[in-house]
């Protein structure tokens, strides 16, 4: 063979796919999520946040901490996919984090509140959206009353924004009541052709 015949380009990956996962706190989100990251065809972007850490979490793997001013400086510069406050706290999800998910062919992982989620259809972002449903309200409160994350007032703020949030279900593409972690999971990743064991 010639020196001079090119070699055949290996096939480029294909994409992954972004999925956005939304429902009311306490839904059972981040379960769900870590679930599918044991999986190594999902990633997870990290969302920044301007609220404090809670007790075990890490900066740069459970979420980017930064304080108002650096959040608001890195808004203005372009740097998020979405962002949003919530309960007085500002989210965001960087472009890059999520950019390297998807370029490696895997899905990548959005965990982010109905607002953000709006923003990302507003925006005619790409993405699978999937919506996380609560078996009742009332064993949701439960859920957010003995994970003992928030102040007794946080939780009432989520509380009463679980009727607005509910009411956006219907704009989503999947909505998948989360009565079991497991199998939420496995049918969340066969909606992205992706088959658990």
């Amino acid at each position: 063979m010639s020196a001079d015949v090119p070699l055949a380009k290996a096939p480029s990956s294909p994409r992954g796919r972004l999925v956005v996962i939304s429902g009311p706190s306490g839904v059972g989100k981040t379960a769900v999520i870590d679930l599918l990251l044991a999986d190594p065809r999902f990633g997870r972007a990290v969302t920044a946040t301007t609220r404090a850490p809670r007790e075990g979490e890490s900066d740069g793997v459970d979420y980017v901490f930064l304080s108002k001013e650096d959040f608001r400086r890195r808004l203005a510069e372009g740097y998020f996919l979405e962002h949003a406050d919530v309960y007085g706290r500002l989210y965001g999800t960087p472009w890059s984090h999520a950019e390297a998910i998807l370029a490696s062919g895997r899905h990548c992982l959005l965990n982010i509140d109905v607002q953000g989620a709006a923003t990302l259809r507003a925006a005619r972002v790409e993405a699978l959206f999937v919506f996380l449903v609560p078996p009742s309200l009332a064993e949701l409160e439960r859920r957010l009353r003995e994970r003992g994350l928030d102040a007794a007032d946080v939780v009432a703020g989520r509380l009463a924004a679980v009727d607005r949030e509910m009411a956006e279900a219907g704009r989503f593409d999947v909505r998948l009541v989360n009565r079991d972690l497991g199998v939420t999971a496995r049918k969340l990743a066969l909606s992205v052709g992706v088959a658990l064991p």
